[in-house]
This record gives C-alpha cells, structure tokens and sequence, in this order.
C-alpha cells in the first residue's frame, strides 16, 4: 500500500475561503465523456485495470455468510479461465482490490480470504452505515469490531449534518477519533455526497476528512439519491490534488453507487489520470466501490476475446 497520510492541522481559513463554481465544474466533467475514447486492446487493458480497482461489495439486509463466501469466490477468480486464457495467462492471477461487506460478514470474508493468500482486501462498512446518525462512541466502537474481526479497510460515514451546518471543527475531531480507532486499517471516508447539499460543501468536507487523516474519500453510501456523478469526482479530485500540493500526502479515491457499466469505468478512469495521473491508477490510491459493474466488464472483454456478447446465464454472478 501507499504511504498512509498522517493528516494535519485543521486550517479553518482554507476550509471556509473555499468556493466552487458549477458551471466551470459541469463543462470541465463533459469533456472527460465527449473527447476522450478508447478503443480495442488498450480498452481491453483499461478493463482489466478496472478489475484490480474495484472493491466487490454487498450490501444488502438478506446477506449471508454463504453469498459473501460465494463472492469472494468472484473476488478471487473475477474472470472465467477460457477469457483469462485468450488474454494471457499473467490475468489468471487479476484480483480485485477488495471484498467490501458489513462488519458482521467480516470473519466470513476473512475466512475466504485466506483461502486465496489474501490476495485481496476485505473492508467493511462502519459507523452507523449509511446515517451516521448514532452516537460517535457506538460509532467507533462498530469501528474496534469490525477490525477486530480482520477488516483491513474500514469506510466510515460522516455525519453531513455537521458538514450541513459548517461545523467543521467537530467533523474534523470526529474523523480523527475514527481514524485512531481504525489503527492500522486503512480509512476510508464516505462524505454522503447527494445529501451535502452543494459542491462547495462537497469540496469543503473533503479537505476536512483529508486534514484529519482519511487515507481514501469516497462518495457516497450508494442509498443516496445521487451518487457518484462525474462533476462530484472532479471536484473530489481537485481537493486531493491540492491537499497534496500542500502537504506532499498522496490521499486515495473511490466514486461509489450507480458505477455498473464497463464505459462507466473508463469515465473514471480517465478522471484519475487527468486530473491526478498515473500515480493515482492502482489500487493503493484508487477504487470503484460496486455490485453489478464487474459483470458488464466480464462481458465486454468476452465480447473482446469472441467476437460476440455473452448471454448473463455464461457470465454468472454469485
């Protein structure tokens, strides 16, 4: 993994003498879909890209130990061994970067894990996931489970009513007590952005998180109405860039919630590598948090091998 960033003081000034503005936002994220293509082979290799990027999640209030188990399955193994063949035997060993579940599927995925030499993350969603709205002390203390019970990532939801009302300080000394909480699992902070309310806030509560020592900031939950949109990431992204202007601290980044098609990845794809470059494309600085995306992506690259689309009954998901 990337050199974690140890956060720093909370600069108020910076925070509240930051501004968006949304039409400059919206033409920069349109030029990312209309100007930029790719093609064949090289979309074949941004596919598999995506892959090793992607944090497989289930989330869902009918999840078992035996569906997680069942996707982790998939987390190892993500392509059938007839396309893995066709592509080169070196994908045979492409994982994804993560198995993404709630901490009570935790020691299920772990188990899974080992299984496949851990060669994948498992994290878990925490802290009153997807409100935030329960007391910070339950709220950190669904953190301690969670890696007690093996998670090596831990995405943590704020709670944007402190963001909604400028309450910066309290943010910060909330994500900082979530960060010591995590140890050393890897944090990654989940800003609720459909229920932030403007991109200034969305921009403002990402310098918050990074200051106070988010290795990763994602999103959205995916139980938002809106999710991840292109023009949020661009805005994401400007704040890890210039975070990392000042402070020298390389911070991660995972859109999260509606990324279900192969040419939704490339999108963010080409986001990362403009606005952040190359160093930003791995998985120890960049994730797609999603359910279905990893079917589609299958079956482009299957169409990639065949000449032909796969029917969903060749391309099974557990």
């Amino acid at each position: 993994m990337a050199e974690r960033n140890p956060g720093c003081d909370l600069d108020l000034a910076w925070v509240e003498n930051s501004y968006i503005n949304l039409p400059s936002v919206q033409r920069r994220a349109a030029t990312l879909t209309s100007s930029r293509t790719v093609k064949k082979q090289w979309q074949a290799a941004w596919l598999l890209r995506a892959i090793t990027c992607t944090d497989l999640t289930t989330l869902g209030g009918d999840d078992t130990d035996g569906n997680v188990v069942r996707l982790c399955g998939k987390a190892a193994q993500p392509l059938r061994h007839d396309i893995s063949a066709s592509l080169g035997d070196w994908t045979k060993e492409l994982t994804v970067a993560a198995v993404c579940v709630y901490p009570s599927r935790v020691p299920a995925a772990v188990a899974a894990a080992r299984k496949a030499d851990n060669k994948y993350g498992v994290a878990a969603v925490a802290t009153g996931f997807p409100s935030g709205q329960y007391p910070l002390s339950t709220r950190l203390e669904e953190i301690k489970f969670a890696v007690a019970s093996g998670a090596t990532e831990i995405d943590v939801v704020i709670n944007r009513t402190l963001a909604l009302l400028n309450k910066w300080e309290e943010l910060y000394a909330e994500v900082q007590a979530m960060r010591e909480a995590c140890g050393d699992a890897h944090m990654k902070v989940i800003l609720g952005v459909g229920e932030l309310g403007s991109l200034t806030t969305v921009y403002r509560a990402s310098l918050v998180s990074m200051m106070a020592g988010a290795d990763f900031i994602k999103t959205s939950t995916g139980k938002e109405g809106v999710n991840a949109t292109l023009p949020i990431g661009l805005v994401m992204c400007r704040a890890i860039r210039n975070y990392h202007e000042r402070t020298g601290f390389r911070v991660g980044f995972k859109p999260a919630g509606g990324i279900r098609t192969a040419k939704d990845s490339l999108a963010w794809l080409v986001l990362i590598k403009e606005e952040l470059g190359n160093e930003w494309l791995n998985r120890d600085l960049f994730r797609l948090g999603a359910s279905s995306l990893l079917t589609d992506i299958e079956r482009q690259l299957f169409h990639h091998v065949t000449g032909r689309y796969a029917a969903a009954h060749e391309l099974p998901m557990p």
